[in-house]
């Protein structure tokens, strides 16, 4: 890489501040972990819930009130002198994930991570299943439902949003009187409801992919905690929470909600050869996360996607890359080498 490198995070929310704080839990974070003076000059901009800009000094309250608001073309220009070499999204908002990023394309300064496109299928569900699906990983069956609709589907079945995250509107319905008060709930945070067969435990895991100097790197599994009668599938308040002062933080970074599975574990490699036909089918570079459940024969099946890493230690890509002796650090240090070796093979192709 050679010398200090100009490094912007991007954070924020456009949307709702719920969004913009779960972006600056997981930015602050990074910018604890990987800032290194030595290696990085860092900028933050924040995009505000109203859609100004502002490009605070850290992302403490105090910090953002005192940065003064722009509008998107002073942004911009402001942005032009930074004379950035790459930029770490970490707004976690549909528009954030997608044209937000594209502005970046269209200014020409490279990001780590997905592209817009791949980043707004992936956060259709259906969409994405029937992409893995087309690659031989497994799925449970599932059909899509609107408002007004009620599939003749078998129970028992969970019923999710198409397009939200963090498990909103998730019901898992056993009982034909419970399908429809489910897709609504669905519906309230989404135009369209997925229902999927539901799969028996088993386990429930994710699975961390990098990308290092070319070569695809399956990370230790995730699993997570559920219980065929308890907990058979997981919940908002799985996730995330807000403490007493109001601030987010993360539910399922405790061991009695997740843990590291050991690789020798015979699912690992089952679930490693799922993940590299998704990451492969969808076109993911740099790193990628997948969601499975594993029935009583240990088989996984694929459940969603999630292209993001936000390089902060409690970001489930940084966790599973330290479980095999990779800290985030190095694991922010080998994105950005990826980033410049991809961008120097294109440029030498074009030429």
């Amino acid at each position: 890489m050679g010398g200090q490198r100009t490094v912007l995070h991007l954070v924020g929310s456009a949307v709702d501040e719920f969004h913009a704080d779960l972006s600056r839990l997981y930015a602050g974070g990074c910018v604890d972990a990987v800032d290194d003076p030595a290696l990085y000059d860092m900028h933050i901009a924040y995009v505000d819930p109203d859609g100004s800009w502002r490009f605070p000094t850290d992302l403490t309250e105090a910090a953002l009130t005192r940065a003064p608001a722009m509008t998107l073309p002073a942004a911009l220009a402001y942005i032009e002198t930074l004379h950035v070499d790459a930029m770490v999204p970490q707004m976690f908002c549909l528009p954030g994930m997608t044209a937000y990023r594209a502005l970046f394309d269209a200014l020409g300064i490279p990001y780590v991570g997905n592209t817009p496109d791949l980043m707004a299928i992936a956060a259709d569900k259906a969409k994405t299943r029937a992409i893995v699906a087309a690659a031989g990983v497994a799925v449970p069956t599932g059909v899509v439902a609107r408002a007004g609709e009620r599939p003749d589907v078998t129970l028992p079945v969970v019923v999710k949003p198409v397009d939200a995250d963090n498990s909103a509107g998730v019901t898992l319905v056993r009982e034909p009187a419970d399908l429809d008060p489910a897709i609504t709930d669905a519906l309230e945070h989404s135009g369209s409801a997925l229902i999927e067969s539901y799969v028996e435990l088993g386990r429930e895991v994710r699975c961390g992919i990098i990308i290092r100097d070319g070569e695809l790197v399956c990370l230790p599994l995730e699993e997570y905690a559920v219980d065929a009668r308890s907990k058979p599938i997981r919940r908002a308040d799985d996730k995330l929470a807000r403490s007493d002062s109001g601030e987010l933080y993360l539910v399922a970074k405790d061991d009695a909600h997740a843990w590291i599975v050991d690789v020798d574990d015979p699912i690992t490699e089952r679930v490693w050869e799922a993940a590299r036909r998704c990451h492969i089918a969808l076109g993911a570079r740099h790193y990628s996360l997948f969601d499975f459940r594993i029935d009583p024969n240990g088989d996984p099946w694929f459940l969603e996607a999630g292209l993001y890493c936000s390089f902060s230690r409690g970001s489930v890509v940084a966790v599973m890359a330290a479980a095999a002796g990779i800290d985030v650090t190095d694991l922010f240090a080998t994105t950005l080498r990826e980033l410049t070796r991809e961008r120097t093979s294109s440029s030498t192709t074009q030429h």
